[in-house]
């Protein structure tokens, strides 16, 4: 079965004064297929919005491909990407400030189906009320206010109105990061199993490697605007390749109290590059603990090494090897 998204080489600079360019995302590649959820990991900087932002064309690519459903959106008009905005929404992270405060609940989520032709009147309110009963919420909701919820119920309704329509794709934009730990939870369940019962693909973007292993099929971390390592989840958790998600995986605890003293910590020297200026070779060189001369001159190809699945971009890496980093 084709992929339902295939990003390749995607580029976005933005200028930034005195001929400077930020890049923000250079040289991206990865794909989602039907029902498959990817996840997109990073800390902050490394452009993994960005990258979420472009497939969604709320920006426009510098270079690359974005192919959708059959259908290349690199450059679509406005116009050309209105009969596609059905099938793709997003989960924006935050949700206070993502939900339009003069608008009833119930307007909030019937306005997908309003912009699309979709339902109006009582179809629309009773489609509004299954949706809100999906996502947790009483049908008596629609008629309050954001400011009467709470944020884990905002984020409820978030999700109600990109799933009202019943895309094909969904980008969730760290839809939990700006939630208490205790309501996380609940929303990734809530996540999860609208995503088993309706079948769309979805794209989540994140920077906490404990919630993609919960929730995705297959996982690629970016690093300054490029993906350093990709594959399928238990492989990424089992065996890390690139010294970046080493060092990522080192830094998410465990559930163990034994097992979290026993763990040899990663720590990265430094900050990360500006995009301003990025490393020449490869990106990570300037913090990675094992670096050697090429890394500083050579780009490494995002390439599968040691498993036809698992691409990484690392010198280092051979069919043999792969580097160990010192504690």
């Amino acid at each position: 079965m084709p992929d339902l998204l295939t990003v390749t080489d995607l580029v976005k600079h933005y200028p930034s004064g005195r001929g400077r360019t930020v890049h923000a995302v250079d040289g991206v590649s990865l794909s989602i297929g039907p029902g498959e959820v990817l996840g997109l990991v990073g800390e902050s900087g490394s452009g993994k919005s960005t990258v979420g932002k472009c497939i969604l064309r709320l920006t426009e690519p510098t270079s690359g491909r974005i192919v959708f459903d059959g259908t290349d959106i690199t450059h679509l008009s406005r116009r050309g990407m209105r009969p596609l905005r059905r099938d793709v929404h997003i989960v924006f992270q935050d949700p206070y400030s993502s939900l339009n405060p003069r608008f009833s609940i119930g307007q909030i989520v019937a306005e997908p189906l309003r912009q699309h032709g979709i339902a109006s009147g009582r179809a629309a309110t009773e489609k509004v009320c299954e949706m809100l009963e999906r996502v947790g919420l009483r049908a008596q909701m629609r008629h309050r206010y954001p400011h009467e919820l709470s944020g884990g119920q905002r984020q409820r309704v978030g999700l109600a109105r990109a799933l009202v329509c019943e895309p094909k794709l969904v980008v969730a934009d760290e839809p939990v990061s700006a939630l208490d730990v205790s309501v996380q939870a609940s929303v990734l369940n809530l996540l999860t199993d609208l995503q088993r019962d309706m079948g769309f693909s979805c794209l989540f973007i994140t920077h906490d490697l404990s919630v993609v292993e919960f929730l995705a099929d297959r996982i690629a971390v970016m690093y300054l605007g490029t993906v350093v390592e990709s594959g399928p989840r238990e492989q990424i958790f089992t065996d890390p390749q690139h010294p970046y998600t080493k060092a990522l995986l080192s830094a998410a605890p465990v559930p163990d109290p034994a097992a979290q003293r026993g763990r040899r910590r990663v720590v990265l020297s430094g900050d990360v590059p500006s995009p301003l200026t990025p490393p020449s070779g490869c990106r990570f060189h300037t913090r990675c603990p094992v670096a050697i001369d090429r890394c500083a001159t050579v780009v490494p190809s995002l390439t599968p090494v040691r498993a036809p699945e698992h691409p990484v971009a690392c010198h280092l890496v051979t069919e043999d090897s792969v580097p160990t980093l010192a504690q």
